[in-house]
């Protein structure tokens, strides 16, 4: 994440305030590392989805304000076709 805000082409289209709370959060969280060598694997998971939680929200507030900008960024278009219901082998699932 801090590598995401570092560069140049994403820095400049988020808010100074936006910038400072992803910031903040990130060395909040590295800090809590450095504190918690020993914690349990889910208090790390926690604390990782405590900071996307945060930085998430802000990084789609961002793309989604870029528009055409970012062209197909986030992903596969919504006309692709979904790769089901042509010609092949038919999978059915197995409970």
């Amino acid at each position: 994440m801090r590598n995401t805000i570092k560069d140049e082409k994403i820095a400049s289209k988020l808010a100074g305030d936006d910038k400072k709370k992803i910031e903040d959060a990130i060395d909040a969280a590295i800090s809590w590392l450095d504190a918690n060598q020993l914690a349990e694997a889910d208090e790390f998971e926690d604390k990782m989805k405590e900071l996307e939680s945060l930085c998430n929200p802000i990084i789609a507030k961002m793309y989604q304000g870029a528009g055409a900008d970012m062209g197909g960024a986030g992903g596969m278009d919504e006309d692709a076709p979904a790769g089901s219901g042509g010609p092949g082998p038919k999978i059915e699932e197995v409970d």
